[in-house]
């Protein structure tokens, strides 16, 4: 098996994956998380209805495209610990507070908390991904699961159960080509087995077909490999909804491609990847890409709240792109990964909030969060509190979002006197987000807001 390199990918995993230990005892790749304030934010319990009416006639950029009636936009991505890592009672807890506000939950079928789903060829091990699938169904999701990462004897590694060194060093490589047919039984398999997922993701950020970034991925070998997928899984599930490349918008603060804005220059390499595979693929029912708002050498550009506008930028440019197909951002993620900020907890909700906001003024079809879970202690980020299973101030965001701005919620255009107030409105409810670290007072939607340093404020219409 090759060695594997550095990168995004495993600065991700040191800090929010592992494996989950089922009939086996495996030690989670991951570290702890930081702390989560008490105070919560967010609007009154009530909901509004009718969330989801006709769209105004705005600019194409704006308008979603079409997708499923109802569709929450919204959702996250399980990894090494989640509820069902913890005790059947705390599951139960989790998959209640879940369930009040139904969003998409994402699964990888190997390594973010399951184990090798096919140590022998033609034997498979589903408990793990039967174990997180329960969980999804207990909290009411639509499940999604991403059809990555693959079995040891696929990429030059032993038969038998993943042995724990692999796991850290192996898990991202890529199927060798003569084993393509093979992932592509085990995708087919996947969506046999869980017949109520329609949606279903190709892999995940290149892993093994781009190990230096400086140089062009192999995208001719993920294309052959996604092709093979494509087919098998739509010849067992004709129903089932597949999508990719499931490609890293990485982008440097100086560059010369079409991609561009403030916030950097997204990489050529990227854009050819992209190209090529959306014009060989068998088919896709969805775009699929993840990113950061900073660039590959953590920059925030012109600032945090800046940084976040490539979201809308490069969601704009694959809609134009693919004919207006639905974009989805399976990773998202808005704060430097090498320790540089330590933000309190109100300034990273509200540059989390802009983001969203981002992501509804471009027309994202779905955004998931990637979910930094831990069992125990503070945990930034993280959606439900480690010890009692409540929703956080992260997960009470993520669910106001779900709420109030699914996808095809009827956008009002709204302005804020003061610039430092970023807003997005529908017919019945206003969210309000200070980008400052002061108090401002605005005036939006013909009202008088006055909003403490970084707070997010939602308030009915």
């Amino acid at each position: 098996m090759a060695t594997t390199s550095g990168g995004s990918f495993w600065r991700r995993l040191g800090r929010a994956t592992g494996v989950a230990t089922m009939a086996v005892t495996m030690a989670g790749i991951m570290s702890g998380c930081g702390s989560v304030g008490a105070a919560e934010q967010g609007p009154p319990a009530e909901r509004p209805t009718g969330a989801a009416a006709e769209p105004p006639a705005q600019s194409q950029a704006a308008t979603p495209p079409k997708v499923d009636e109802g569709w929450p936009r919204w959702g996250f991505t399980h990894t090494g610990v989640s509820a069902n890592n913890i005790t059947r009672e705390f599951e139960q807890v989790v998959a209640g507070e879940l369930a009040r506000t139904p969003m998409l939950q994402n699964q990888h079928i190997m390594g973010f908390g399951a184990l090798n789903p096919e140590p022998y060829p033609g034997q498979y091990f589903w408990e793990d991904l039967d174990s997180r699938m329960n969980l999804m169904r207990q909290s009411k999701a639509t499940p999604v699961i991403t059809l990555c990462c693959a079995p040891d004897w696929m990429k030059g590694g032993p038969e038998g159960p993943t042995e724990e060194s692999a796991w850290g060093e192996h898990l991202e490589d890529a199927p060798y080509p003569e084993h393509f047919d093979d992932f592509a039984k085990l995708a087919a398999a996947v969506a046999e087995r869980y017949k109520d997922v329609k949606y279903f993701m190709v892999w995940n950020e290149f892993k093994g077909f781009w190990k230096d970034h400086a140089k062009p991925a192999d995208y001719k070998g993920y294309t052959e490999m996604y092709n093979k997928v494509y087919d098998a899984v739509k010849k067992v599930r004709p129903d089932a909804q597949v999508g990719g490349p499931y490609l890293g918008f990485d982008s440097n603060a100086r560059g010369d491609t079409e991609l561009r804005g403030e916030w950097g220059v997204v990489n050529q390499n990227v854009l050819d990847a992209f190209t090529y595979w959306f014009e060989n693929k068998k088919g896709a029912d969805f775009i699929v890409v993840d990113g950061a708002s900073v660039t590959d050498a953590h920059e925030q550009l012109p600032d945090e709240f800046g940084a976040v506008d490539k979201f809308a930028d490069v969601t704009k440019w694959l809609r134009e792109k693919t004919g207006d197909m639905p974009i989805w951002w399976s990773e998202w993620y808005f704060e430097p990964e090498d320790g540089s900020t330590n933000w309190a907890e109100p300034k990273r909700l509200a540059v989390q909030a802009t983001s969203m906001i981002a992501f509804v003024n471009s027309g994202a079809a779905t955004a998931l969060y990637w979910n930094p879970q831990a069992k125990e202690g503070a945990c930034k980020g993280c959606l439900w509190d480690p010890r009692s299973g409540s929703e956080t101030q992260s997960g009470r965001l993520l669910s106001d979002f779900v709420t109030y701005f699914p996808a095809g919620v009827r956008l009002d255009p709204v302005t804020s006197s003061e610039p430092a107030v970023k807003v997005l409105a529908q017919p019945e409810r206003l969210l309000l987000v200070n980008t400052s670290d002061g108090e401002v007072t605005t005036t939006v939607d013909g009202k008088e807001y006055t909003l403490k340093a970084y707070e997010i404020k939602w308030s009915a219409r």
